[in-house]
């Protein structure tokens, strides 16, 4: 599908981005981008996720045609780490572990790229989550689901995690990957949503 020069393309294969956008009401394509994440050495979490946000609304905006350009990343942080997508069932368990009973940040850094002007805006949301604490029984249930093993953290809040969670101070929309508020704010002020 050709994208109209008015297009808002989303540079993300998330489907729960996907979902916030289609719930907002906003109309868009989608268009994976096709970078790598790794972080940079030394490279602070809130810096990680703004620098690979902007990288992905760029790769797309390269290549494909549309008018905005909407790249994001979202990471967990503990203790100054950053626990991104666990590499297996073990690494979840370990993972979830660390989570079990202590306040983590979710960190969702995004981009909106005009093509027309040239204009760009980035920015990171950050929410608190406090976990309750887990036995070793829930969490392996947990990752019994497959659940945990493309999410950052190896959680989902709109999944399985849920009950998980004791609180939120912040976007509830920024844990499940993309802050709607903050993102419909940009779009209004750059022209792209009413």
């Amino acid at each position: 599908m050709k994208n109209s020069p008015d297009t808002i393309v989303l540079a993300s294969a998330s489907p729960r981005r996907s979902e916030l956008m289609e719930l907002a009401g906003i109309v868009f394509e989608v268009v994976p981008a096709d970078i790598c994440e790794d972080a940079l050495p030394g490279e602070v979490p809130v810096d990680h996720v703004m620098r690979l946000s902007c990288e992905k609304s760029a790769a797309v905006a390269a290549t494909h045609k549309g008018r905005f350009f909407v790249g994001a990343d979202t990471i967990v942080t503990l203790d100054g780490d950053i626990l991104g997508k666990p590499a297996d069932e073990d690494d979840a368990f370990v993972m979830l572990r660390r989570l079990s009973g202590r306040s983590h940040e979710v960190i969702t850094g995004f981009t909106v790229r005009d093509s027309r002007s040239g204009s760009l805006t980035t920015r990171a949301v950050r929410t608190e989550v406090t976990f309750k604490p887990l036995t070793d029984r829930e969490i392996t249930d947990y990752i019994a689901t497959g659940c945990p093993m493309d999410k950052a953290g190896a959680y989902a809040i709109q999944g399985g995690a849920l009950h998980f969670v004791r609180s939120i101070n912040g976007s509830y929309t920024n844990v499940v990957g993309l802050p709607m508020t903050e993102l419909y704010e940009e779009l209004q002020a750059m022209g792209g949503v009413e």
